[in-house]
Order: structure tokens, then sequence, then C-alpha cells
């Protein structure tokens, strides 16, 4: 699949991420992959998967996590949004549903299928932004098993990738714990960002 993959055009390429149901009867609600992409894109955004509100929405990071992320990257929603400016593609595409304690895992399927044939067509990206476990356990080189672990290691990767935490609510205890990835991070991850893209689609 892999060589059927690399021979299509970007646009085809996309098309089918975005018509995939190769674990629809998984999906409590259907699949609806949610990605956003250019190949001109600078920065790429590395989620889990959507949450139920992205779901409904169809619209990547449009929850009070995506409010946190676009603060912490100093951009604007409408900045955030352009797809010449960034990419967004989560470690599963669609919606997995809800488990005991939040989200359920992206799905296995997606990533092997897809990820690979993505990434290349990102030939201008100069950040990518990797949050979360599964994000980090494919992203990351020499990843640990910890996320904090990660994201302490975070110059190992930069300027070029940032191990993050999930931006989730449910996070506000571990930043609460880790006041320093707000301090020291996220000025160098502004800055960063701000280096990346125009002037004028940031604060």
């Amino acid at each position: 699949m892999t060589q059927t993959l690399e021979k299509l055009s970007f646009e085809e390429l996309v098309q089918q991420v975005r018509a995939c149901t190769i674990c629809a009867e998984a999906l409590p609600y259907g699949p609806r992959p949610v990605v956003q992409l250019s190949p001109e894109s600078r920065i790429l955004v590395v989620g889990q998967a959507p949450g139920r509100r992205v779901h409904e929405t169809g619209l990547p990071f449009n929850d009070p996590s995506g409010d946190r992320l676009r603060q912490w990257m100093g951009i604007t929603r409408e900045a955030f949004y352009d797809d010449q400016k960034l990419a967004i593609l989560p470690m599963g595409f669609c919606y997995p549903g809800t488990g005991k304690s939040g989200d359920l895992p992206p799905r296995p399927e997606c990533a092997p299928t897809w990820r690979n044939a993505l990434l290349q067509r990102l030939p201008n990206v100069g950040l990518t932004l990797v949050i979360g476990q599964y994000a980090h356990a494919w992203h990351l080189s020499g990843a640990k098993k910890s996320v904090t672990e990660n994201v302490q290691n975070w110059r190992q990767y930069w300027p070029d990738v940032l191990a993050m935490p999930h931006p989730s609510p449910r996070n506000n205890l571990w930043l609460r714990r880790n006041p320093w990835f707000e301090h020291e991070v996220i000025p160098e991850l502004q800055e960063r960002v701000a280096s990346l893209l125009e002037p004028e689609m940031y604060f």
C-alpha cells in the first residue's frame, strides 16, 4: 500500500485520508478523519486523536485544549487554522470514543497506514510539536516511557521537535507540579514559532 500511496498526488492522498474507513467498525460514532495540512505548512502539530467536540465540528483542536495550545504557541486562532502555516496530523485521525478514564487511545490502524506517506509530503516543516505519549512514541527517537521524562529532555530534540504534555484541562495538575514547563519552555516555543511564521500571524 505504501508504494501505491507514494504515487498519488498530494490532493489525491489527502482525499483518500479523509475518505478512510479502515477502522469504521471500531469507532462508536463512525469515521470522520480530521486533518489539516498543505505542502507549504511550516509547523506540524501532532496530537493524540480528535475528541468528541472535534468530531462534531470537524475542526482540529476546537476545544479548551486548542485554546491553551494556541496560547502556548502565541498565535491567533486565524493563524492556527491556516494550513499554509500549520499542519495538524494526530496519531489517530478519528474520534476513538470514550473509556473509563477519558478518551480511548488512537486507533492502531491509522498511523501505520497513512503517517509516513503524509509526513513525506511536508517538506517545509521547521518545527514539529509532539503532544502526549502516543505521539512521543512515534516521533521521538529514544523516547522514554514517561511523558514527563520526554518533556524534561526537550532540548535533546530542539529546535526541530518539541516534546510536549497535552494541553488538556485534565493536565492542570501536571502543569502545577511542573511549573518549569511554562516558565522555561513556552518562551522558547513562542520565539521559535514567531521565527517560522509571518510577523502578522502571531501576537
